[in-house]
């Protein structure tokens, strides 16, 4: 499989449209080659004129942990450009930044799911591009959620950092094709291309579009850690508004979640009594573990790891936001008076509840705390929503 930016630097007719332009990147820590080599030093290489860099949360070089922990601007230490952040006093480029390119190359690695940041990050500069007159092209790369959706769509009035429009929280698209829906809905008149990958197939196991065994898998986030992570993660990334622990500060993060005071047993089986059919897919392991940052900091949480992967993993019955939203469901049941929802300023949507912007509304979190919703109520609401969006993203399928 070749990526967008590996088609990019073998294409010397694709180079020749970038000759005397200037060209920024739009890149984090996964923006790499074959060779792994990352973009920047790659096109630089290449001979093309790059004048500037943007690193969007988390920062160009992926030093920023948290959510809500900004990054500078900078001096790139090595090529002496410009580093812009977009996650930091600003989220949107300003005109300045606007003004030392002509060209902006977007090599971002997603996880395919509504609330990852880079897509947000994407809808802006292509609207940005629009008020300037800038070119655009997304050097596209895997979803490795793969096409699969699931979740409630987002509500209007909801929009947020984490929320760049009404779609579920399991997309099924990549960045490019994204790039395209986002252009259409806006009516963004702006000179958009995407540089395809080849051999992409996001339907074939055991990848699902994954090149495994072929490409490593790089963080594009700090705890974005494996492929297991990626899929799970439009489940797990709902503890990001409770008081769960979310697996931050250990090893292997946005894959499990617990607290000190639940049973993690007991929570396995309620969930299996509510609903066994949304375990499918995956293997619940009962776990302990200490967190060594965030979150029940330095306390023993009683948890449950969820397994997407090896024998346990089917791509199609694997559902990671009902499972997720049935774990809420199960520890609401076993303990009535539990606080789990947390109650903060979450990625600068202030005024509402983190699990209600996380789900672009309340609908998740009413289902959970209504003691007489069944889990067929949840899939009442979300069906419908599933299937609209299966018609409305089709004519932007690239592969």
């Amino acid at each position: 499989m070749d990526f967008g930016i590996d088609r990019l630097l073998a294409d010397p007719s694709l180079l020749a449209q970038l000759k005397g332009q200037r060209v920024a990147l739009l890149a984090h820590p996964a923006s790499v080659t074959a060779d792994l080599a990352h973009s920047l030093d790659a096109l630089i290489a290449a001979g093309v004129n790059v004048t500037a860099a943007f690193g969007p949360q988390h920062g160009l070089r992926g030093d920023k942990q948290d959510n809500m922990e900004e990054s500078p601007d900078f001096t790139d230490p090595v090529h002496g450009m410009p580093v812009f952040s977009l996650y930091g006093e600003v989220r949107r480029p300003t005109g300045q930044a606007m003004g030392t390119f002509d060209v902006l190359l977007v090599d971002l690695q997603d996880v395919g799911c509504r609330i990852y940041t880079f897509i947000t990050t994407l809808l802006y500069v292509l609207e940005a591009a629009a008020r300037h007159g800038k070119d655009v092209w997304v050097l596209d790369r895997p979803n490795p959620a793969g096409r699969p959706v699931e979740g409630l769509t987002l509500l209007p009035g909801w929009e947020s950092f984490v929320g760049a429009g009404p779609m579920p929280m399991r997309h099924g698209l990549t960045l490019g094709e994204l790039g395209r829906w986002f252009i259409d809905r806006g009516r963004l008149d702006v000179a958009y291309r995407v540089i395809a990958m080849a051999g992409y197939d996001p339907d074939t196991a055991p990848g699902h579009g994954w090149p495994l065994g072929e490409r490593p898998w790089i963080n594009p986030s700090p705890n974005a850690a494996n492929l297991w992570m990626a899929r799970a993660y439009p489940g797990t990334v709902m503890l990001e508004g409770t008081t769960l622990s979310e697996g931050r500060g250990t090893t292997r993060p946005l894959e499990l979640f617990g607290a000190p005071d639940i049973v993690a047993r007991d929570v396995i089986a309620e969930m299996r009594r509510l609903a066994p059919d949304w375990l499918a897919g995956c293997a619940l392991r009962e776990i302990t573990f200490e967190p060594t940052f965030h979150k029940h900091v330095h306390r023993l949480c009683s948890g449950v790891h969820i397994h997407a992967e090896g024998r346990w993993y089917d791509h199609e019955a694997f559902r990671p936001w009902r499972l997720q939203a049935l774990a809420f469901k199960a520890i609401r049941g076993l303990y009535p008076a539990y606080e789990l929802w947390r109650d903060f300023p979450y990625e600068y949507a202030f005024g509402k509840l983190p699990i209600d912007v996380i789900n672009g509304g309340p609908g998740l979190r009413e289902w959970v705390d209504d003691p007489a919703a069944a889990p067929g109520d949840l899939d009442a609401i979300a069906e419908p929503d599933e299937e609209a969006w299966r018609v409305e993203r089709q004519p932007y399928l690239l592969y």
